[in-house]
């Protein structure tokens, strides 16, 4: 029996759509029947080959990550899900063993691998992972959410490590992870959420998704329009998932005194900030964050989107067949701005 698989074949821009054996599995293993896979900004930096691509993958390999999927068949030591079960997908594959690993921290494991990325990954009709990679899904989950499981948790993970009731909050980038934010942020509380990206496309999907003032870097004042909203005082939380330089430094500008901060974007360059002004005059909180906790997050994801909470449908733009994978990333790539999330569907 073959499958078909997304295969980054060779260093270089592109990919190639083979037919592959189906994956043997370890007595940990899980095997899946992909259901609905979605395309995250580290598959365009792999089918596109950039630096950060040539620096961490390892051709052949079949890329992707984000998905759902139907377990088929499992390894003789798997207790956890058993064939029939609906499965999302936890992308950190740690070794178990390291500090982090045994005392709470395994997504961010010293020796970690990332499906798609170090291991094949979820561009597929099969896929074969390890059983800790497996979240158990309710049964009447649209998969295409089910996909979104885990995008969805970074944006937890980022967000509701702050007490956000009645509060003040910017998110910085309105891609589909900040417009994921957005949403957290509503649904907890937070009674001012300010949007800031330069796409009205995205700026409208950020308002849609809860935000009550959105700002465009490249016309407005966004420091002005947060001090006057916020009384002078400042934003209570800062959200930032854009990477971008100047934004970050605008993030800790429109902070108040106090206030914290989570970094969830990725910046291509190093970033200078004023450290007395920014962090240490304010007494700022400042996070890093990475992922989603394993699985303190997965357990809020599913809390959030199985009782209707919060509804991230709409943030699904466009739906493609794995075999029109082309066209998938030509949209991402040159009308990447004006999408949300874009789907491959075996």
């Amino acid at each position: 029996m073959k499958r078909r698989a997304l295969v980054k074949e060779k260093r270089g821009p592109g990919a190639v759509l083979k037919e592959l054996d189906i994956p043997t599995l370890g007595p940990k293993d899980i095997l899946v029947q992909v259901k609905a896979a979605a395309i995250c900004g580290t598959d365009i930096h792999i089918y596109e080959w950039d630096d950060w691509a040539a620096a961490r993958v390892k051709p052949p390999m079949v890329f992707g990550h984000e998905f759902c999927g139907e377990v088929v068949q499992v390894g003789q030591n798997v207790t956890t899900v058993k064939p029939g079960d609906l499965v999302a997908g936890e992308t950190h594959i740690p070794c178990g063993e390291c500090y982090q690993c045994r005392t709470g921290d395994q997504h961010i494991c010293q020796d970690m691998a990332i499906l798609g990325v170090h291991t094949d990954g979820a561009f597929t009709d099969y896929l074969a992972i390890p059983e800790i990679c497996t979240w158990r899904l309710c049964r009447d989950t649209d998969p295409e959410i089910g996909a979104l499981y885990e995008p969805f948790g970074v944006a937890v993970h980022g967000v509701l490590r702050h007490n956000l009731a009645s509060s003040s909050v910017v998110v910085f980038g309105c891609g589909p992870i900040g417009l994921f934010a957005i949403s957290i942020a509503k649904t907890a509380g937070a009674t001012q959420i300010f949007a800031v990206d330069l796409v009205e496309f995205r700026l409208d999907m950020a308002k849609k998704m809860g935000a009550t003032v959105i700002l465009n870097a490249a016309k407005d004042d966004v420091t002005t329009v947060i001090q006057e909203c916020t009384g002078g005082v400042g934003a209570d939380y800062v959200i930032e998932l854009s990477g971008s330089p100047p934004a970050i430094k605008q993030g800790f500008n429109v902070l108040r005194n106090g206030g914290a901060v989570s970094l969830v974007g990725l910046p291509s360059e190093e970033v200078s900030l004023d450290l007395t002004k920014d962090i240490i005059y304010k007494e700022a909180k400042v996070f890093g964050s990475t992922g989603r906790h394993m699985f303190d997050t997965w357990y809020k994801t599913s809390a959030l989107l199985e009782t209707g909470m919060i509804d991230i449908s709409q943030v699904i733009t466009h739906r493609f067949k794995l075999s029109e994978y082309e066209e998938a990333f030509r949209v991402l790539v040159s009308e990447g701005r004006e999408v949300g999330k874009v789907l491959l569907l075996p």
